[in-house]
């Protein structure tokens, strides 16, 4: 029986986060998240998806034509094919992402991958997830997100950067507000004021369709 992985959603758009914001990008969404952040905007990933053969995702992904690959969810850790599926993207030459709450391990990821972290903050509801044995493994392949709803999660993710010395560990450190909770002009300004050396970002496809549109 051939390796499968429950999937959400495959489509092609442009990366609205991250470092690499803006260029055209495949998305894999796996099916399946353990955590329930109060602000998730995936929540339809949860559950709903279809078993699909490895070979036939790779050949999808594939027929985009398209250098750059990010894989999602949900939480794509929990499924152990996810490994073998990224592994195949980089042999198949392609510049590959994951973005992984921060709460599973990230050791087993084929070293070619970006690895996008999302540390979570307290108003997440997940803070206690946070998997903290993984900062030592970031490399300057590695991003790191904090998405702040407040003063109190800005203190937090400051407190993390500089304790952990993350910008020095990592491509870049991001910063981006919940979206439709806190003004993103807040964040800026606590930034600037602390001098802090980290990347704000906002979430590009939020600006270009609707926040809650599926497939983009």
């Amino acid at each position: 029986m051939s390796a499968t992985l429950k999937i959400n959603e495959i489509y092609q758009s442009i990366q609205g986060e991250s470092t690499w914001a803006g260029l055209p990008c495949v998305f894999i969404r796996l099916t399946g998240c353990d955590l329930r952040c109060t602000y998730c905007d995936t929540e339809y990933a949860f559950f709903e998806g279809k078993k699909r053969a490895l070979d036939e995702i790779l050949a999808e992904v594939l027929a985009f034509d398209c250098p750059l690959v990010e894989v999602t969810g949900g939480e794509p850790l929990l499924q152990r094919n996810v490994l073998p599926l990224m592994a195949s993207l980089c042999d198949a030459g392609r510049t590959v992402l994951i973005e992984t709450s921060g709460a599973h391990d990230i050791s087993a990821i084929d070293p070619r991958v970006h690895r996008i972290v999302d540390l979570k903050c307290p108003d997440s509801g997940e803070c206690g997830r946070n998997r903290f044995e993984n900062i030592p493994l970031l490399t300057a392949r590695d991003e790191v997100k904090f998405v702040v709803g407040s003063r109190g999660d800005y203190e937090w993710t400051r407190e993390q950067i500089l304790s952990h010395e993350l910008c020095s560990r990592c491509a870049a450190v991001l910063l981006s507000p919940v979206f439709g909770r806190i003004e993103p002009r807040e964040i800026v300004d606590w930034m600037l004021a602390d001098r802090l050396q980290a990347r704000f970002q906002l979430q590009m496809h939020k600006m270009i369709w609707e926040p809650r549109a599926r497939g983009v």
